[in-house]
């Protein structure tokens, strides 16, 4: 049975600063997803062919964080991370909730009803992106790690792409149903689910990769 590597940095000179870029790492880790959930409540339709949320734009990127946490400071690390942000997405359902219940004066009424109406929302969404969230990332930090092995640490593309590939089935499939399953037609679901999947696996192969290979081959320059 393999073994699951755990911080290859933990034994470097200059640790403290592996801890700093670490906590840089996730925090944009976080807030990516944080980001993509209140940006999910908006749809967006391309020539009534092609619906898909807008956080389908920056959770790519989230991904690709992932996996720069998972090829770096091993697979025990990213799952605390996970963990991290899946408690983080709770927290900004209840505090929006919260602000939802809170008063508001007369006059700001139609700004409070705009408010209201997008974070009542967000509930359901968040609830689907935490579901998708775990199945996705955590089967994608898995992967990678699984690939690095059987690759033997080459060909980092193989495993950024080949376990996005994967985990977007995880992830998407519960999003999708679990957002939008009878807000929109049956139709526009399932083009959802396919352009979100393709598209997000192309920003990842086209834009994502890319990103990791930069940002891994940095962090290796600054931490030599």
């Amino acid at each position: 049975m393999n073994k699951v590597s755990e911080n290859p940095f933990k034994n470097r000179t200059g640790n403290g600063t592996s801890d700093t870029l670490l906590m840089v790492v996730t925090a944009l880790f976080v807030t990516l997803y944080l980001t993509s959930n209140i940006m999910a409540v908006k749809v967006i339709g391309l020539a009534g062919l092609f619906y898909f949320d807008a956080g389908t734009i920056t959770f790519p990127f989230a991904y690709m964080l992932g996996d720069v946490i998972t090829e770096l400071w091993g697979f025990r690390t990213a799952k605390r991370v996970i963990w991290l942000t899946f408690f983080c997405n709770i927290l900004l359902v209840v505090c929006t909730q919260v602000g939802v219940w809170l008063p508001s004066p007369e006059y700001l009424g139609e700004t409070a009803a705009a408010y209201n109406h997008i974070f009542s929302y967000v509930p359901r969404i968040v609830v689907a992106s935490l579901v998708g969230f775990l199945l996705g990332e955590l089967s994608n930090a898995w992967l990678m790690e699984r690939i690095k092995q059987w690759t033997r640490g080459r060909r980092l593309w193989v495993r950024t792409i080949g376990s996005s590939a994967i985990a977007y089935l995880f992830d998407t499939v519960p999003f999708v149903l679990i957002a939008f399953l009878g807000t929109i037609t049956t139709e526009e679901l399932l083009l959802m689910l396919a352009f979100q999947y393709f598209s997000k696996l192309l920003i990842e192969s086209v834009f994502g990769t890319p990103m990791a290979y930069a940002v891994i081959r940095g962090i290796n320059r600054w931490l030599r």
